[in-house]
Order: structure tokens, then C-alpha cells, then sequence
């Protein structure tokens, strides 16, 4: 059963203190929130394919722009400035442990951190169209490629696939633990686990073209599809 529904093909989601989910909606060109008790809300408008989408431990919502490679950055009750500009089709977002927001830079191939100052470095390279990355516990990052699996970049900054068992594995990565990471497949119909050796497990079936995904205050799981245009609740096992 859906938990929010008319979306318009919504990519990344989040959850920030207060219990609130917001969903960049890629065709709307918005970014939506809903309150704990489902009430919704246009949080931001008028944007040019949101794509990927973070929130800062301050609380700050960060935004990417598939279609004029930018990020945003929006404060929590909506004020809006651009936080880095001249990447090249960004997708999923993330912050690592040292506060840096991680960049899919899909058209480079690469993994970009971006400093809170917005000084550039490079994450992780000689990927295949990466579309979203999350770091483990250790340092590591898993990254989906929608076009080539997923791949675990460890020691340096060079990407190694592990597993490519994914039709198109999308922006919706989160970490699983020490060692894993749940991953949506946009080109299929799951939710998978998969740790860094690239052993899968799938955790939940029967989705239409899943995308975004993001770790809900309960412990569960909410993934968004694009076929459904919606949101769903998936317990973690």
C-alpha cells in the first residue's frame, strides 16, 4: 500500500530531524514535504530537474540539478542559493562522516566531495555513469552505476565492480550496516542488499521501476517508484 501518492517521477528523498520526508520531484521540477502526520507540502518550486537530495546535520536541504548541473543548497524553512556549479549531470547525494556532500557526477565517471565551503575533491573515479554513493562505517563507498552494477571504491580512489546482478541499479543507496548497502533497480522491480564482497540479497519484490530510497526514523525503509509515482514502506529484516 502506498504511504504519499501523486508524485511526479520522484528521484531522491530524505528524512530530516523533525520526521519529515522530502522527495525531489524530477518532471514537477519540486521538491515536497510530508509531515509525520502525512500533511503535504511544496517545500520549493520552479527547479530544473531535482534530482539527488541530502540534508545536512544542521538541517540545511540539499538539492541537485539534473538538468543545469548545479547543486542547491535550501535552509530549513526554504531560502535557496546555489552551493556548487560546473558539475556534469549530478544524481544522488549523500554527506559522508567528515561532513563532505557526495556527488554522483554522472557524466565524468566520478564520486566529487564537496567540502562545506565548496571546495571540490575527487571521491572515487573510473566508475560506469554512477548515479548514487553512500560510505560505510570504514571509509569505503558503494556506488550504483546505472549502467554498470555496483561498485565498492576502497584504499584509493579507484572503483572495482562487485556486483552486477542489477538491470539498472538507481540513485537510491543506503548503508546497511558495517559492510553493505541497500540499492533500489530502477530497470527492475527491487530492493536489494548488497555488501561489499557483492553478495545480494533482495529484501523486497514486486516494485515498478524503483528510484529513490531513504532510511525513515522507525528503522524501515520508504522507496519511491516511478511507476506508481509513490512511496512505499519496506520493514529491513
Amino acid at each position: 500500500t502506498p504511504t504519499h501518492e501523486g508524485l511526479s517521477s520522484p528521484v531522491g528523498m530524505a528524512y530530516d530531524a523533525s520526521g519529515n520526508l522530502y522527495v525531489a520531484n524530477w518532471s514537477a521540477g519540486n521538491v515536497m514535504r510530508f509531515a509525520p502526520t502525512g500533511e503535504r507540502t511544496v517545500f520549493a518550486s520552479g527547479l530544473s530537474g531535482p534530482s539527488g537530495l541530502a540534508i545536512s546535520s544542521k538541517g540545511d536541504v540539499y538539492v541537485a540539478s539534473y538538468n543545469e548541473d548545479l547543486v542547491w543548497r535550501f535552509t530549513p524553512r526554504g531560502d535557496q542559493a546555489v552551493f556548487v556549479r560546473g558539475l556534469a549531470t549530478p544524481a544522488g547525494l549523500s554527506f559522508d562522516a567528515r561532513g563532505r556532500l557526495l556527488i554522483a557526477n554522472r557524466r565524468t565517471h566520478q564520486i566529487l566531495a564537496v567540502r562545506p565551503d565548496g571546495a571540490i575533491d575527487v571521491a572515487a573515479e573510473g566508475l560506469q555513469t554512477p548515479v548514487g554513493a553512500v560510505e560505510l562505517p570504514n571509509g569505503d563507498l558503494l556506488v550504483s552505476n546505472i549502467a554498470g552494477g555496483i561498485s565498492l571504491v576502497s584504499g584509493g580512489l579507484k572503483a572495482r565492480a562487485i556486483n552486477t546482478d542489477l538491470r539498472s541499479p538507481g540513485p537510491g543507496i543506503v548503508a546497511a550496516g558495517a559492510d553493505a548497502a541497500y540499492v533500489v533497480d530502477y530497470g527492475g522491480t527491487t530492493v536489494s542488499r548488497i555488501d561489499r564482497n557483492g553478495v545480494r540479497e533482495v529484501i523486497a519484490d514486486g516494485l515498478s521501476s524503483p528510484v529513490g530510497l531513504a532510511s525513515a526514523p522507525d528503522g524501515s525503509l520508504t522507496v519511491a517508484t516511478w511507476g506508481a509515482n509513490a512511496t512505499f514502506q519496506i520493514r529491513r529484516p
